[in-house]
């Protein structure tokens, strides 16, 4: 497939790693790869766990990871063919520090990891007109739950915890978070748990 390098060139080269159906939504549903750029820089560290939330096919996650070779980036997804399309991207960058989880949010351990990326991740939820595909239930009292579970979530993370959040509506950080940075005329905010 050419210079691995090419495909972190600009948007259209990255997502060449992807079948055509998944091209065809990238700038509806997958992350931009300046706004992985910004989000990683803020939650990378050496040795740190970062769990992309609703992860898709992996873009932040292989960005963010060939970016920085001595952080861990995973990626939490519950639709196993955008997970089995993001492993096979991993395999042909050749990363090693990106580890995709098919599974859904409720089912992870949160524990494990240091710092958090989330690009709307829910929003499928209520968005009716522009889905991936029909096999996540739209509901509104879905979309409640799964945000309310993540502020729970993130809320009982030590201080110091780093969120990054893309075009999410803020309900999914308590004030126990501070606002860090806010970038892109505040499409991408950035948190830090001070209490």
């Amino acid at each position: 497939m050419g210079n691995l390098k090419n495909f972190f060139r600009d948007d259209q080269s990255f997502d060449r790693l992807y079948p055509e159906h998944f091209r065809c939504i990238s700038k509806k549903h997958w992350t931009p790869l300046l706004v992985a750029q910004q989000a990683a820089e803020f939650l990378a560290w050496p040795d740190a766990k970062i769990l992309d939330i609703g992860s898709g096919v992996g873009k932040f996650c292989m960005i963010g990871a060939k970016m920085y070779p001595g952080t861990v980036f995973f990626g939490v997804e519950q639709r196993q063919e955008l997970v089995s399309c993001a492993e096979d991207a991993r395999k042909t960058l050749g990363l090693q520090n990106v580890e995709f989880i098919a599974v859904n949010l409720v089912q992870l351990d949160f524990s494990g990891f240091d710092h958090f990326y989330f690009y709307n991740p829910f929003f499928e939820n209520i968005d009716f007109a522009n889905r991936i595909d029909d096999s996540v239930e739209t509901s509104v009292a879905l979309y409640a739950y799964y945000t309310l579970y993540l502020r729970t979530k993130l809320d009982n993370m030590p201080v110091g915890t780093r969120v990054a959040s893309y075009q999410g509506p803020g309900n999914e950080v308590s004030e126990n978070y501070l606002l860090s940075q806010s970038l892109l005329g505040g499409l991408l905010n950035m948190y830090i748990k001070t209490r």
